[in-house]
């Protein structure tokens, strides 16, 4: 299974926590077509792939690998006022912890809601 497979498989409870995923890619509107197309998990993404071939996406968040051209492999959350509260970078041959991500972006709200920050291995209850 793909990264953005795991991601569609827990879109709607992140979307029942009112957040948004977009994935963003160096590839072009056309690469991603086809890699939807051909891969049968993907079939029925719900959120947007987004093409930024002119890199410029990539280049504001820090993310743009000079020497590839391409974006690294990060996940980057923004808050309802335009900030960014957290960014992880992975390597290209480790996979992303999807479960990790929900809780980061649970342990976020909760922060946000209550003023409180949360302790080592915290999870929602």
């Amino acid at each position: 299974m793909t990264e953005l497979a795991a991601v569609a498989a827990i879109y709607p409870h992140m979307q029942s926590l009112e957040a948004e995923v977009l994935a963003i890619s160096t590839d072009s509107v056309h690469a991603h077509k086809v890699f939807k197309q051909t891969n049968p998990a993907l079939k029925d993404i719900g959120f947007p792939l987004v093409s930024d071939r002119t890199q410029e996406i990539s280049k504001a968040y820090g993310l743009l690998n000079i020497e590839s051209g391409a974006a690294q492999r990060a996940s980057v959350f923004i808050g309802p006022h335009q900030l960014i509260h957290a960014k992880l970078i992975y390597p290209v041959a480790i996979g992303r912890n999807i479960p990790e991500h929900l809780r980061l972006l649970q342990a976020l709200q909760y922060q946000q809601k209550t003023g409180k920050g949360t302790p080592v291995n915290w999870v929602p209850s």
